[in-house]
């Protein structure tokens, strides 16, 4: 599995916002500076980000973008299916039991139905809340 850069860049833009301690709404140009993207592809994530109700837009003076919802709501997972779709590693656990003409003798699907469960469990318990707490990854609990 790679992530691609639309979805790191919409993890990092949502975090950002996150950060923000107010309810005012971050300009585009201070996101797209603040996170060194493109004005043009940042736009393009935060409209995908909008239509799905992830964040809040303002037109205008004073306008920007702003989380639509508490960071503590907003995981990794979610996050990254809305920009990237898929998460697994192989295409294989997606396209259902019998999908595959080897489906019923393929050794190595175990593997990779574990893997995505260990991926998607992962990423599921993670929000943008942690992601925002400097000791988060510092705790034991969360080392693998």
């Amino acid at each position: 599995m790679i992530v691609s850069t639309k979805g790191r860049y919409a993890l990092r833009v949502m975090l950002s916002l996150a950060e923000e301690k107010t309810a005012n709404y971050v300009p585009l140009r201070d996101l797209a500076d603040k996170e060194d993207i493109s004005l043009k592809y940042l736009e393009s994530i935060l409209a995908i980000l909008s239509r799905a109700g992830y964040v809040d837009a303002l037109r205008g003076r004073g306008g920007g973008y702003r989380l639509a919802k508490n960071a503590s709501e907003y995981t990794v997972s979610s996050i990254l299916q809305l920009t990237e779709g898929s998460m697994a590693a192989v295409s294989c656990p997606e396209c259902g039991d019998g999908a595959c003409s080897r489906s019923s003798a393929c050794k190595t699907l175990p593997l990779w139905k574990k893997l995505d469960k260990i991926v998607s469990d992962y990423l599921c318990n993670i929000t943008l809340e942690d992601l925002a707490d400097p000791a988060f990854f510092s705790t034991d609990s969360q080392q693998m």
